[in-house]
């Protein structure tokens, strides 16, 4: 198998969940979410774009229930040793597949928890199985229970996470060398990636943003590819991938020659993410940093440019995006902890002006502050 963690670390990980489970009386959890799978198990696949689920009860059992295509799959990267397989067919229903493995474990009339919010759970599929469970046992939304665990990251997981700020940096030397007049978006996505995967790195779990002239203000990729004109902006987020593991940066960069206000925005950026930096700090709420940082833009006048939230934790996540709770808006009450990973993005999008200044890099959090994991410098690079 190719397991990517110890066996110390999953049996670590296992307890963590019966625990919690315990104290909120759950007599089994049915997860949905490929992270919560992955993080358990090891278990990697996209499958989860199909109904299937990871049964966990108070007992310790654990079974799968996939399709065909993901037995081996299951089998070649999980230690779960119990698979089922429900049949495709015209009609099929893997919810009726799922009640029986509940009887097996003497699960009627049991409180159960569901995690609901998962992208491999769709409206669909979550109504089959209200319908399929009702008056069968209690259910409860239990989708942060396995979340809330995974925020703190183990020494292991820390391990891969500086890998992928590694592979970030080496992206980011790859747009230097690349970007400048005449060149194609497409060159400069190509010439990241290759060097993400000859690092040994991963796909991403959402394509990387890019875009020049109008499309520098976009914070979400698009199909559009331009050519970079003599003077232009080109803006960039992306990240390192290492087994699922990311960390993300975040760059605008002037193209021929800056225009002033660029200069301007870049130097509120610069003060906004010190700022966050200095209450990344465990004890602190997440909401304070992005309070933080409205708080040094508005400052500076840029209300109307900036985002109303500054970041996210980072971690192992899946397609379609490497967004991780908790996010960092105003008012968040969760408390920072040592091994949280965030990534603080200082975001400016001037609609009249139609210039763009970012700045981005992912965060450690330490037992006294926080350690920047990409280790590129923070100037305005105008190539």
């Amino acid at each position: 198998m190719a397991l990517h963690f110890s066996k110390k670390e999953f049996s670590s990980r296992k307890s963590k969940v019966l625990n919690s489970m315990k104290e909120q009386n759950l007599d089994a959890l049915l997860m949905f979410r490929q992270e919560s799978m992955y993080w358990l198990t090891g278990y990697d696949t996209f499958g989860y774009v199909f109904f299937q689920t990871l049964v966990l009860d108070k007992s310790g059992n654990i079974i799968l229930l996939t399709r065909a295509p993901d037995l081996r799959q299951a089998q070649n990267t999980s230690n779960i040793e119990d698979i089922r397989i429900w049949v495709d067919k015209d009609g099929s229903n893997p919810t009726d597949d799922l009640k029986a493995i509940l009887n097996e474990l003497n699960l009627k009339g049991k409180k159960l928890g569901i995690e609901y919010e998962a992208y491999g759970l769709t409206g669909r599929n979550a109504l089959r199985l209200n319908k399929s469970l009702e008056n069968y046992c209690s259910l409860e939304d239990k989708s942060d229970l396995i979340t809330k665990l995974r925020v703190v990251k183990s020494n292991e997981e820390i391990v891969y996470i500086k890998k992928a700020a590694e592979l970030a940096d080496k992206a980011l030397d790859e747009v230097w060398k690349h970007a400048k007049a005449g060149v194609s978006e497409s060159k400069i996505l190509a010439e990241m990636n290759r060097v993400i995967f000859e690092g040994g790195g991963d796909y991403p779990a959402n394509e990387f943003i890019i875009g020049s002239g109008k499309n520098a203000l976009l914070c979400r990729y698009q199909a559009e590819k331009q050519i970079l004109n003599k003077q232009d902006q080109l803006t960039i987020e992306w990240a390192g991938t290492y087994r699922h593991y990311h960390s993300a940066m975040f760059r605008t960069i002037p193209i021929g020659k800056a225009d002033p206000k660029h200069h301007k925005m870049h130097e509120a950026c610069i003060e906004a993410l010190k700022n966050c930096e200095s209450k990344l700090k465990p004890g602190n709420k997440v909401g304070e940093v992005f309070d933080i940082h409205a708080k040094t833009f508005d400052d500076f006048g840029y209300n109307k440019a900036r985002m109303n939230a500054c970041g996210y934790s980072l971690g192992n996540t899946f397609s379609p995006n490497w967004m991780d709770w908790p996010m960092l808006y105003t008012n968040n009450p969760y408390v920072i902890q040592p091994g949280n990973i965030f990534f603080m993005h200082m975001i400016l999008m001037d609609s009249e002006s139609q210039l763009a200044m970012n700045l981005g890099e992912t965060y450690l959090v330490t037992e006294n502050g926080n350690e920047r994991l990409g280790k590129q410098k923070l100037d305005l690079v105008v190539l």
